[in-house]
C-alpha cells in the first residue's frame, strides 16, 4: 500500500517562498507519476503541478506557472514543490498524490495534506 506524507507547509508573507516535500513509501516510487493539488476554503480541489515517473513530463496550472517548480528525487522517494512569489490566493491545504498514470484524472493515492497560509 502506498503511503504519502507531506512536509514543509507554514505561514509566509506574500512574496515569500516555501518548499513542500512529499515522501513516498510502500511501492516503487520511480514507477509512479506524482501530483500536487490544493484545496482552498470554499473551493474545489485543483491540480497545481504534476511530474511523470521519469521526470520527462511536467505540468503546471496556469495560476502557478513561472512561480512554482515541481521536481522529484527517485533515490530519496520524494517529490518537491518549490513555491516562490507566493500570493494570498495560494493559501490552501496542499496535497500530494500518486498514480501509475500521471495523466489520470483520479489519482489513486493521497497524502493528508499540509497547510500553506500566505499573509498579505
Amino acid at each position: 500500500q502506498v503511503q504519502l506524507e507531506e512536509f514543509g507547509g507554514g505561514l509566509v508573507q506574500a512574496g515569500g517562498s516555501l518548499r513542500l516535500s512529499c515522501v513516498f513509501s510502500g511501492r516503487t516510487f520511480s514507477s509512479y507519476g506524482m501530483g500536487w493539488f490544493r484545496r482552498a476554503p470554499g473551493k474545489e480541489r485543483e491540480s497545481v503541478a504534476a511530474i511523470s515517473s521519469s521526470g520527462d513530463f511536467i505540468y503546471y496550472d496556469d495560476t502557478v506557472k513561472g512561480r512554482f517548480t515541481i521536481s522529484r528525487d527517485n533515490a530519496k522517494n520524494t517529490v518537491y514543490l518549490q513555491m516562490n512569489s507566493l500570493k494570498p490566493e495560494d493559501t490552501a491545504v496542499y496535497l500530494c498524490a500518486a498514480d501509475l498514470n500521471v495523466y489520470s484524472s483520479k489519482y489513486l493515492y493521497w497524502g493528508q495534506g499540509t497547510q500553506v497560509t500566505v499573509s498579505s
